[in-house]
């Protein structure tokens, strides 16, 4: 337990009805006890109260305040919170009390949920699955991280950690009592069960990333050639005017982002500069950073002028791939009868009159909720619980190649020491930092 006392402003900042000032550590009871000049409060209800700051004498607020005994709190430690009014000058001088008290620090980012970790209220995967909570922006975001903040993330790592450790017991067996001629049948049953291991880990990592593209966002690039309404259908999309719209062709010259929720999942729509060939070597720069945004986005609306038909800009056509909605707009100019276009059927819709947007719209949430819809396994959110599993993988493969048990008892320890990096069930001093670098203070 640390020797510090902490303390921060857990609501977020600025003028609101009321904000949350949060103390974790030896001292917090003590402090309660400082400002409100009572010490009879029962744990976890709560006592409305007067501060005062103990050295002026001044009045700070009228408020509630709740007590958590350790260790049965967020933090593990003794925790208090002063839910007071939120605004500025009451919190600022609460702020500046516990300032003045000897044993009292602010508290850094994310050191709260960091001493939450070290006291065994939760693993690194719910640390992680509160900080995406705080920063969801949809539904669908909300959910996930709710769901790995409760657990079902590290559920699923421990119990094959603990399974991998069960199986590493038969094995240390064999090691340490080579005469007491242990059935052919123990190890074998043990190789059978990393191979079914080894397979689930496999299946888990074959998930379409879908759990990071919920967490960061469905990257959308709308690409085609000039003038064919890319900036149009942004607009249209994040409802207010993000792009200029103009019939000069090469207008939109860089990426334009912007960050929506469709259909309750986040979606990073870029729109890019028409794809054509130019001296302009502004324009040419823009072109290129089109098509690097077209390969390495998650789905692309390829949007074509219907009135070019069947003279469309090669350019555009070669982008066209599984991961596209094929687009003919200003429909209400032309309307050509075209079954396939790039081996996709393509949409109808005029952007400016509005005429088929619901069907592209309907089209698009079908696309995104497919690369992000949450199964009944939980899904994994983050590039470091890949790259571990990946690992834990790869000694699991190389185990079923070894048949001296020492060696093969090793890669079972490097596997199960790569799931508890996952979850901190190991040393991971090294991770810490980054894992809680995501919160703000308060938190």
């Amino acid at each position: 337990m640390n020797d510090q006392t902490i303390y921060a402003l857990a609501s977020g900042a600025g003028r609101c009805g009321v904000a949350v000032v949060r103390l974790s550590g030896p001292q917090a009871f003590s402090v309660l006890c400082r400002l409100s000049g009572k010490s009879d409060f029962k744990a976890r209800y709560a006592h409305r109260v007067q501060l005062i700051d103990p050295v002026e004498g001044d009045p700070i607020d009228d408020g509630l305040a709740l007590y958590f005994p350790a260790p049965h709190s967020f933090t593990g430690e003794e925790v208090v919170e002063f839910q007071i009014h939120g605004g500025r000058a009451v919190v600022q001088a609460l702020l500046d009390s516990l300032a003045q008290m000897d044993g009292l620090r602010l508290a850094e980012p994310g050191e709260f949920t960091r001493r939450a970790f070290e006291n065994d209220k939760m693993d690194l995967t719910a640390a992680e699955g509160l900080a995406d909570l705080i920063h969801a922006e949809t539904r669908a975001q909300a959910k996930q991280a709710l769901r790995q903040m409760e657990g079902a993330l590290g559920t699923l790592y421990n119990d094959w950690a603990d399974r991998i450790l069960h199986i590493l017991a038969h094995f240390e067996a064999v090691i340490d009592f080579p005469d007491e001629d242990l059935p052919e049948e123990v190890e074998a049953g043990a190789r059978a069960k990393v191979a079914n291991l080894q397979h689930e880990i496999e299946d888990h990592l074959k998930d379409g990333h879908r759990g990071e593209l919920l967490r960061d966002g469905v990257r959308l690039a709308i690409v085609g050639p000039p003038n064919a309404g890319k900036s149009s259908l942004l607009n249209q999309l994040a409802k207010r005017e993000v792009a200029i719209v103009s019939d000069i062709a090469g207008t939109t010259r860089d990426i334009i982002e912007s960050h929506l929720d469709i259909g309750g999942y986040p979606v990073v729509v870029s729109d890019t500069a028409g794809l054509r060939h130019s001296e302009d070597v502004i324009e040419m720069e823009g072109v290129r950073r089109a098509q690097d945004r077209a390969q390495s986005s998650d789905l692309k609306v390829v949007m074509f002028d219907a009135a070019d038909w069947p003279n469309l800009d090669q350019k555009t056509l070669d982008l066209i791939d599984d991961d596209s909605l094929v687009v003919l707009n200003k429909m209400d100019q032309a309307k050509p009868d075209v079954a396939d276009i790039g081996g996709q059927k393509p949409i109808y819709m005029s952007a400016k009159s509005k005429e088929g947007l619901v069907d592209f719209f309907k089209r698009l949430e079908e696309e995104v909720a497919t690369r992000c819809m949450m199964t009944g396994a939980p899904a994994l959110t983050r590039a470091r619980h890949r790259e571990a599993l990946e690992d834990c993988v790869e000694a699991l493969v190389r185990f079923a190649e070894i048949d001296l048990p020492e060696l093969a008892a090793e890669d079972l320890r490097m596997a199960t020491r790569a799931l508890g990096r996952i979850t901190g069930r190991i040393d991971v001093e090294d991770v810490l930092d980054v894992v809680f670098s995501d919160f703000c203070i308060g938190k």
